[in-house]
């Protein structure tokens, strides 16, 4: 797996800090990673994007970006409003391409959910990962409303041949509601793909270090880490 596109089922579900947990474990494991934004907006040129968030807080990653656009709106709009030329998804797959001959392994994290336009011509996250052949993990909400959001991008997923690698809950409250709890059961019978971690509510405002050292009890081995899915079901349920 040298390259892993990263997506969310919509806006602030916590993929940003997943790529980072995701970027920490593997380098944990030993491996060279890199960090690819294919589109970073709502961010000024002065000011840090999600990659070098992702940097901060995992350590030793290559983080590169490919466009930046100031307004806080899906891609393809930003760059039309800002006079800009957009992310094609076949630069996305280049840019990938050439990081993984240089590393281990490739993190690309799109820009909200999996179908968020990235041009004109309706170039998504989608799009680069079937060029690619990557398989994509979802990041996902724990509460009300997320398998709904979930089974529509896993089922995108499949009718463009994709492979879904896995789902992983980006913000895990200390106090779950009955919504919540169920979800750990529903979410992959869903997504018809596993479980692969689910990271504690403010996890990103860790200090790296501490971030560093608890990222990959956050995830399943398939992310190399150690995390279990029956087991934290278990114990959520209690």
């Amino acid at each position: 797996m040298p390259v892993l596109v990263i997506t969310g089922t919509g806006t602030e579900v916590g993929k940003t800090v997943t790529t980072a947990a995701v970027a920490a474990a593997a380098l944990a494991a030993g491996r060279s990673v890199a960090v690819l934004k294919a589109a970073q907006t709502g961010v000024r040129p002065d000011e840090r994007g999600d990659a070098d968030e992702v940097a901060r807080l995992a350590g030793a990653v290559t983080a590169a970006e490919l466009a930046r656009y100031p307004e806080p709106l899906a891609p393809a709009t930003a760059a039309r409003r800002a006079g800009l030329a957009p992310v094609r998804p076949y630069q996305v797959a280049e840019a990938a391409q050439k990081l993984a001959a240089e590393h281990d392994l490739v993190l690309v994290e799109g820009a909200g959910g999996l179908l968020v336009r990235f041009d004109e011509t309706g170039g998504t996250l989608a799009d680069a990962a079937a060029l690619l052949g990557a398989p994509v993990l979802v990041v996902a909400p724990a509460g009300l409303g997320t398998l709904n959001a979930t089974e529509l991008t896993a089922r995108e997923l499949r009718c463009r041949q994709v492979e879904l690698l896995g789902v992983v809950i980006g913000s895990w409250p200390a106090a779950p509601d009955l919504a919540m709890r169920c979800n750990l059961t529903d979410l992959p019978e869903v997504a018809g793909a596993p479980l692969l971690g689910a990271l504690p509510a403010g996890a990103g405002a860790l200090s790296p270090a501490a971030f560093r050292a608890a990222a990959p009890g956050w995830l399943a081995p398939r992310l190399a880490g150690t995390w279990e899915a029956q087991a934290f079901r278990t114990r959520e349920a209690a």
